[in-house]
Parts: structure tokens; sequence; C-alpha cells
């Protein structure tokens, strides 16, 4: 394997990893706090449509992203409005938001079809970005290292703050933080709007990074495989960061296999590889809670009243 065939390999495997990790991270973030959104797949989407959308008629990227986190918000609100205050189901709110993200991005996607905008550009000057070998650190775009900025961030929040003492307490028990002062509908309201915002970040990397172009469902399914990482992960920022590359690894297995001739392997298979190893660790974790050895927030899921 030749230098250039590796530096060509690693910025895939980042590029397949990076919109992973940016979802994952913002739903772990929710759970943590005791809220299960299964509106991943359905805030990229509205997060790839409005960055999108937004990017191509203002002729900025920059829109684009803000328009995207805002998005992924919006339907996170959604969500917590729906699951939060109104007491509605968490799994089946987070499936019709989903639904809902497939449709909102294919009616407003529609008049942008095959249309392109101007992709992410890398942060350091050309002789950084463009080196045959540095490239691989030094040309990425914002988002690859916004990603690794904040698992960092949200890893040290999470344990070595008072903020993130308060956001376990409220996702463990509930009940309890209630009992001593803390808002925990307030507190819910916010990981899930940050999850939200994630995820919208997600999405717009698709259509702004990935392939600066507009296609229906853009995203193919790569919000379920964030849920199942924040499970593989433990909940733990850190083993999140080597799922997400784990993942995207297997990702580009298809791209792989084909550049390097490799015949024996019908193509399909290779494309299905991440979507079992999706089921796989779901399996895992339904075995873990028949074990009683799945690390999860106690109250993952559950409904709060204050009353």
């Amino acid at each position: 394997m030749t230098t250039a065939m590796l530096v060509s390999i690693l910025m895939t495997l980042i590029a397949a990893s990076t919109p992973l990790l940016l979802a994952a991270l913002g739903e772990l973030v929710a759970e943590k706090a005791g809220v299960l959104n299964l509106g991943v797949e359905g805030m990229m989407l509205c997060g790839a449509v409005a960055g999108f959308a937004v990017a191509f008629s203002s002729g900025s990227t920059a829109l684009g992203l803000v328009a995207a986190l805002l998005a992924g918000v919006a339907a996170a609100m959604i969500f917590a409005v729906l699951a939060l205050s109104l007491g509605a189901n968490q799994v089946a709110t987070g499936l019709a938001l989903t639904i809902f993200g497939i449709g909102a991005s294919s009616l407003i996607g529609a008049g942008f079809v095959g249309r392109t905008v101007q992709r992410l550009g890398p942060v350091f000057p050309a002789a950084l970005s463009e080196h045959p070998v540095l490239r691989v650190v030094f040309g990425q775009d914002i988002l690859v290292y916004l990603s690794l900025a904040l698992v960092a961030g949200v890893a040290y929040v999470l344990r070595r703050t008072r903020a993130g003492l308060i956001l376990r307490a409220v996702g463990e028990n509930d009940a309890s933080a209630h009992a001593i002062g803390y808002p925990v509908i307030a507190i819910r309201y916010a990981a899930v709007a940050f999850g939200g915002a994630l995820a919208g970040l997600g999405g717009a990397y698709f259509s702004l990074a990935l392939t600066p172009m507009w296609a229906d469902r853009l995203t193919a399914g790569r919000g379920w495989i964030a849920l199942a990482l924040v499970v593989f992960s433990a909940w733990k920022p850190g083993r999140l960061l080597l799922g997400a590359y784990l993942f995207g690894a297997v990702m580009t297995l298809e791209l792989q296999a084909k550049a390097a001739g490799v015949a024996w392997l019908a193509p399909e298979v290779l494309a299905m590889a991440p979507y079992l190893a999706t089921i796989a660790v779901l399996t895992m974790m339904s075995l873990g809670r028949k074990t009683g050895r799945l690390d999860a927030p106690a109250c993952l899921g559950k409904p709060f009243s204050a009353s």
C-alpha cells in the first residue's frame, strides 16, 4: 500500500465518520439527561435540506451551517414539546419525527434536486491542506475539527463540572433531582436542543461537505447508525469517538474494496456492512437490558411529571 493510498483511505474514513460523530454526540447528551429521541434521522434530514437550501440561495456555506443548526433545534423542539411537555411516548414521538423529517426534506428539497453548492473548504492554508501527507491533519473542514473539540468538551463537562453532574443526576434519578430543586424539564429541553443542533450539523455535512448537492433522503439511514453508536459507546464520549471512526471504517469498505480490485465479495454485501453492525449493536443492547449489564441512564425514556 502506497502512502498516497493510505492518505486517501484516511481522508475518506474521516469524512464518513464526522456526521456520525456529530449526530451521536448530540444524542448521547440527550440520553444522559434521560431522553430517548429516536428522531435523529429526521433531524439530520431537516438540517441537511435547510443547510443546502440556504447555502444555495445565499451562496454562503457559513449561513448554510447556521440554518442547519437552527433547523435541527427546531425539529428537536417539536419532539420536546410533545414528549416532555405533553407527555407523549418518547419512542413513538421519535419515530414520528423521523417520518416528518423524511417528508419535509423531500418537499423542501424537491426544487433543489441535482443542484450543487460550493463544498466546505479546509480551514488551513493550501501549503498545509494540500500537502501529500499533512493534509490528513490540516486538510479538513471546520466540522471535522468542531466534532473532535466537542467530544473533548462534552467529556469534560459531563465528568468535571457541576452542570454535567446535574445533567447526569436528571438522567439517573429525575425525582430526586426535582426534589432538591433542579428544573428537570428545562434541563431536558436544553439537552434535546443540543442534540438537535448537532444532528442538524451532521445532516448538513452530507449536503455541504460529503456530496455538496441535493438528493432525496441524502443521509441514507445514518441517523439510525448514530443511535446505535450511543449504545455501542456505553454513553461515554471517548468510546463514542472510537466507535464513530470504527463505523466510518466499515462504511468505507465498499469503496476501498472496489479500489483494491476485490471481486470475490459482492459490493452489496459490503454496502450492508454498517447496517448489519447496527443490528448487532442493538441486539447487544437488548441482551444487556435482560442481563442488567447495560450502563444506560436509569431514567432513559421514562416520562417525568413534577406533580
